[in-house]
């Protein structure tokens, strides 16, 4: 049994009392702290008070919604984040995505389907204990600080990144010039294969495309039904 400052600490944001006590039960037996709130003052509580490692934040809320709350996390941290959305929203799932959100889940969702993603996403998003990677890598005039999670223009401009964001430009820094299906793509940001009709994937490179200003997707290159590719030489700095 790990003690407290060992645990994760997962923060529950759902106006659904029977959820987030649900939830906060299993989550609680796979050893990690969960704090709830059913909107966004207690949010706001939790998250100045506890830094939690991982949010989980519901899209339908009275007051500010999810997407709202998610942005406002975004001006201030790269907190991982995983939407919770009716089985029919593709468009909250998509403008989530397009906020900044990591991950996404239905509420027809198993417990089990919760606990792998959020496993997976916190392997992602924190590096492993003891590794040695380079800090910064540099290509076309821009450089991606590896420690700090952030991209630097080549005028200066910090752009800090949401953890999807992150893992996609460290897998096509890792691989440039070389083509990364959408399979590639989505084991890296969620650790699964893409679904046919997953839209996330584009939302993703269209955040990145903005992020480095590559309105003419020379930097970012779309290969037509194959995937996409870095068209760019990548050095250690």
């Amino acid at each position: 049994m790990k003690n407290l400052r060992e645990m994760k600490t997962i923060l529950v944001v759902d106006d659904n009392q029977e959820l987030r006590d649900a939830l906060t039960e299993y989550l609680g037996r796979s050893e990690f702290h969960v704090l709830t709130a059913s909107g966004g003052e207690e949010m706001w509580e939790h998250f100045h008070r506890a830094e939690p490692n991982l949010i989980i934040l519901d899209i339908m809320m009275p007051g500010d919604d999810g997407l709202t709350l998610c942005r406002q996390i975004r001006q201030r941290s790269n907190v991982p984040i995983i939407m919770l959305t009716a089985v029919t929203d593709e468009i909250d799932r998509i403008a989530g995505l397009e906020i900044g959100a990591d991950d996404y889940i239905t509420k027809t969702f198993s417990p089990r389907e919760l606990l792998a993603r959020i496993k997976a996403l916190l392997r992602r998003t924190q590096p492993a204990q003891g590794e040695t990677v380079a800090h910064r890598l540099q290509f076309s005039g821009w450089t991606c600080d590896l420690i700090k999670r952030r991209l630097i223009s080549p005028n200066g401009e910090v752009i800090p990144l949401s953890g999807a964001d992150f893992n996609l430009i460290s897998l096509m820094l890792e691989k440039p010039h070389q083509l990364l299906s959408r399979d590639d793509i989505a084991r890296c940001i969620w650790g699964r294969d893409a679904d046919p009709f997953e839209r996330g994937i584009d939302v993703q490179i269209s955040r990145l495309r903005k992020h480095l200003h590559d309105e003419e997707r020379s930097l970012i290159l779309t290969i037509r039904n194959k995937g996409y590719m870095l068209a760019s030489d990548v050095h250690i700095v």
